[in-house]
This record gives C-alpha cells, structure tokens and sequence, in this order.
C-alpha cells in the first residue's frame, strides 16, 4: 500500500529556485522549502 498518494499536498515556493512546488508538509514560516530539483540530500555508498 502506498500512503503516498492519500498524503495531503501544500503549495510553497521553493527557497533556492524560486519555482512553486508542492510538498507533503504545511510550509512554517521561517523555514526553507526546497522543490524536488534543488533538494538532493547526499546518498552514501
């Protein structure tokens, strides 16, 4: 089962970019959302 797709979506505008975007949180103010382009956490091997 995927809980993905009945997570509700937020607007926010992402923080590096400036492009909007929807994310799986309510954006805080104050605090930085990055869209999915500009947000790429370090992978480890």
């Amino acid at each position: 089962m995927d809980d993905r797709e009945d997570r509700p979506m937020y607007d926010a505008t992402c923080a590096k970019c400036g492009k909007a975007c929807k994310v799986p949180f309510e954006p805080q103010e104050g605090r930085a959302v990055y869209c999915r382009e500009c947000y790429q956490p370090k992978r480890r091997f």
